[in-house]
């Protein structure tokens, strides 16, 4: 396991660069990806990172030619930039930055945190005009849907998607529950013990499409942090679950709970019934979705048992978005806020190997110098979508609002603004509204210990 040099910890951008120019030792998993987002702004694809390899739909986003003088900027020019408009605006504005940004704009970020816990900023800060997210598509939809109707919510690069929430897609869905009713009979109508034949359940990370197909269909959100919640509340409702798009944070959830793996039949919406027979479908208690995350699905148990061996004493935390046998290895599993704050508490010299995106295991070791804290995967590979976002565009859609001279977002000149279709939002917000009223027993980061 080899720990990256002090200088270069706080960057993964930076650390990106040392190593294609051979600076610094290390790898990364392409190196396109010490180029600047912008050259990869015309092609399909997610572009270079944990995504590359997955599909990309065909109607997914695509991010406009971004002006030259911010391309051709330099970082201290971009830097004076932003701060300008910021100072300007003042609380007309807020711009939010998740965990798995890169530390070059998280800087900017008045909140950082989770999908959730930024929505939540959004929903917090009635008084801004404008709500720039630095995160992905989906993140800024639901910042949407919790904000007022006159704020504007920003995403700094259209191509800023996420190829886990584009694996569950609303017409593949509306079709399993076609099949699904075709199997039980009227999904809306309980059977003797008082419970509907199914409940669907979608991960934060899913379009705001599928979010309001939960709403219209007695389902809910969850987050990683409270699907266990989310998984108890369904089970009083449904006799089973259907979970999408991320099967791992399903299985992992509903195994903790007891649940066996041969009543979590895995949904491959290119098959018929999901690739499953009628009475798989019948013993199951959650129908797993074949969706997954690509920067999680690389960590292994052989990264956590090099990283014993290498560091004795060590203590293994990883997201519960990876593969089952990891979190089986691990020592606990949970959220990015559960994981931060786990780091947080913990004793001065502690030992860490986190399985999460780098750049939020990069920046806890940076900024806890008093452990050692490394990421379980040694080669550098963010996020593909999340490495979309640069100071380049950010300072685009700042100095767009700014120039206008009257405030509100009809005034000034938005761009990239995110907005739910009508038809779509109140639905999602009432799956959203449910999730927040299923509360768990003791209010916590979400982890729990692996066995």
């Amino acid at each position: 396991m080899t720990l990256l040099e002090p200088t270069t910890t706080a960057s993964v951008d930076r650390t990106i660069k040392l190593i294609t120019t051979g600076k610094s030792g290390g790898s990364t998993c392409n190196t396109d990806l010490a180029a600047e987002p912008w050259d990869f702004d015309s092609r399909p694809g997610y572009g270079p990172g944990a995504s590359m390899g997955d599909v990309i739909p065909t109607n997914a986003p695509r991010q406009g030619s971004l002006p030259a003088e911010y391309r051709d900027a330099s970082p201290e020019e971009l830097d004076r930039r932003i701060r300008a408009v910021k100072e300007t605006m003042g609380e007309r504005l807020v711009i939010l930055g998740h965990f798995y940004q890169r530390s070059e704009v998280v800087q900017y970020a008045d909140y950082v945190g989770d999908s959730f816990q930024l929505a939540n900023a959004a929903k917090a800060n009635p008084k801004a005009d404008a709500i720039v997210f630095c995160g992905v598509h989906f993140m800024a939809e639901t910042a949407d849907l919790l904000s007022g109707p006159d704020q504007a919510v920003i995403l700094p690069n259209l191509a800023a998607g996420c190829s886990m929430a584009d694996m569950a897609n609303i017409d593949q869905v509306e079709e399993c529950w076609e099949e699904l009713e075709a199997q039980f009979g009227p999904l809306d109508q309980p059977g003797s013990d008082g419970r509907v034949p199914v409940i669907p359940v979608t991960y934060m990370n899913s379009s705001a499409a599928l979010k309001a197909f939960c709403g219209r269909n007695g389902g809910i959100v969850c987050t990683s942090s409270n699907a266990e919640t989310v998984l108890a509340w369904a089970f009083e409702r449904g006799q089973r679950v259907l979970f999408f798009p991320d099967q791992h944070l399903g299985r992992n959830t509903a195994k903790a709970m007891g649940v066996p793996l041969e009543q979590m039949p895995m949904w491959n919406p290119n098959r018929p019934m999901g690739g499953n027979d009628a009475e798989t479908l019948d013993d199951s208690q959650v129908i797993l979705w074949h969706g997954f995350c690509s920067v999680h699905k690389r960590f292994t148990v052989e990264q956590i048992e090099r990283a014993r061996v290498e560091y004795p004493g060590v203590r293994v935390i990883v997201h519960p978005e990876c593969p089952m046998p990891v979190v089986d290895a691990a020592d606990e599993y949970g959220s990015t806020d559960y994981i931060s704050k786990a780091i947080a508490a913990a004793p001065a010299g502690s030992t860490f190997a986190i399985g999460t995106e780098i750049n939020l295991v990069q920046r806890l070791a940076a900024q806890y110098p008093e452990h050692t804290i490394f990421c379980l995967d040694d080669v550098v590979c963010p996020c593909s979508t999340m490495y979309r976002i640069h100071p380049g565009y950010l300072a685009w859609v700042l100095e767009s609002l700014a120039d206008s001279d009257s405030t509100g977002p009809e005034a000034a000149r938005v761009v990239n603004r995110i907005t739910v279709p009508a038809a779509d939002a109140a639905p999602a917000r009432l799956a959203l509204e449910r999730m927040l009223a299923a509360r768990p027993p003791v209010a916590g980061g979400g982890g729990i210990v692996a066995s």
